[in-house]
């Protein structure tokens, strides 16, 4: 049994009252985040040391709300200001475990001030604020109110905190934090490595392909024709604001779709297989080349994320394989490496007689790849038996 942390989103739908009230408290969230930034920044060019986080909260939360041009931050909950402090504080430590090396992968910039023409707003409520999750299903917010939620599926534990979100298309969101206890799913006797693509948005090493949805080239003539409707636009007018949105919730419902998609792939490889095994892609290195709106239309990286943490959740295996590794160019059969293999072959003939489908044959060697590091990680024997 596995005691995992989760989170859990839903649709919630403010009455324009309750917009107001969050208006203003992502306005004091956002108030509070920069000025915080803008102390530290000051300090920094000043040559004085790194202000601590307890005398940072208390300048610019606890002595501010006696200033009489941020009197208003006494309007909202004191929970939120803070975690817009804590926001900064974790941006801060992201960044120098970078600069350090302590943080692996790529270089994390230091933090930014937050815009107010930024569509994109979200406060933070933990367990001392109080929130409360009513009878009637309504969501009871500190000074803000009760906001219905749709309750599309029930929440396995009580909620440590509640983020409330809105995103570029103007929707609102709740998503809770709850820890909860999986059961392992029972044991399967497949493995499974997967070769990802473009044409083919995976292919499994049973021989199985998975069509690639492309979800944006699908919408692409009315994303078309809503960007055009947008340059028409006089900048600063109403009208633009409109045709903003408009553009917004377009590729807003692409993303979901895509999202949806991938979870139910996800969940039904993770269900059927008791490991997994895909190639470590550099999807930042793709998304720079002329191949980048194909790449970010599939959406890799997402699909990944999700196999890693459902099979962490329901006790499968999970494994990459390093992007290095010639699974395009290596013989299933034999092991026989060839010297080239441009993207248009996409069939081959091995000198030992195997006749090769590429991207079968590359989620072979996925697979047996996987296997190797697995079970040499784990002191096990690579070689096979005599």
């Amino acid at each position: 049994m596995l005691l995992v942390q989760l989170r859990y989103n839903y649709r919630v739908y403010p009455t324009p009252g309750l917009r107001e009230a969050l208006v203003r408290a992502f306005g004091c969230a956002r108030v509070v985040f920069n000025d915080g930034l803008r102390l530290r920044r000051a300090a920094r060019e000043a040559g004085e040391g790194y202000i601590s986080d307890a005398e940072l909260s208390r300048r610019v939360i606890t002595e501010a709300k006696a200033m009489p041009e941020r009197v208003w931050l006494g309007e909202v909950s004191a929970v939120v200001l803070q975690q817009a402090l804590a926001d900064l504080n974790a941006a801060y430590r992201g960044f120098f475990d970078s600069l350090s090396g302590k943080r692996k992968g790529r270089k994390v910039a230091p933090p930014r001030f937050r815009s107010r023409k930024d569509d994109r707003q979200a406060i933070r409520f933990t367990r001392n604020s109080k929130f409360k999750i009513l009878g009637n299903g309504r969501l009871r917010l500190p000074k803000i109110g009760d906001v219905q939620v749709r309750w599309s599926r029930g929440l396995p534990s009580d909620p440590s905190s509640v983020t409330v979100i809105r995103d570029a298309a103007g929707r609102y969101f709740a998503s809770f934090v709850v820890q909860t206890t999986d059961e392992p799913l029972p044991g399967s006797g497949s493995e499974v490595g997967i070769d990802l693509g473009l044409a083919h948005f995976a292919v499994l090493s049973d021989g199985s392909k998975v069509t690639a949805p492309r979800f944006l080239r699908r919408a692409a003539r009315k994303l078309r024709r809503l960007q055009q409707d947008l340059s028409r636009k006089q900048r600063g007018s109403s009208n633009r604001t409109k045709a903003v949105k408009r553009v917004a919730r377009a590729h807003a419902r692409v993303a979901d779709a895509r999202r949806d998609w991938q979870h139910k792939l996800s969940t039904a490889i993770i269900r059927d297989n008791q490991a997994v095994y895909v190639e470590d892609l550099c999807v930042a290195g793709l998304g720079r080349t002329r191949l980048a709106k194909s790449v970010h239309d599939a959406g890799w990286a997402q699909f990944v994320a999700m196999l890693e943490y459902k099979a962490a959740r329901y006790g499968r295996i999970f494994g990459r394989v390093d992007r290095w590794f010639p699974s395009s160019k290596l013989c299933s059969a034999c092991g026989t490496l060839a010297e080239s293999m441009p993207l248009n072959v996409r069939a081959w003939e091995c000198p030992c007689g195997a006749s090769h489908d590429r991207d079968v044959n590359a989620a072979i060697n996925i697979l047996a790849a996987g296997r190797a590091d697995r079970l040499n990680a784990c002191g096990g024997t690579i070689s096979p038996a005599a």
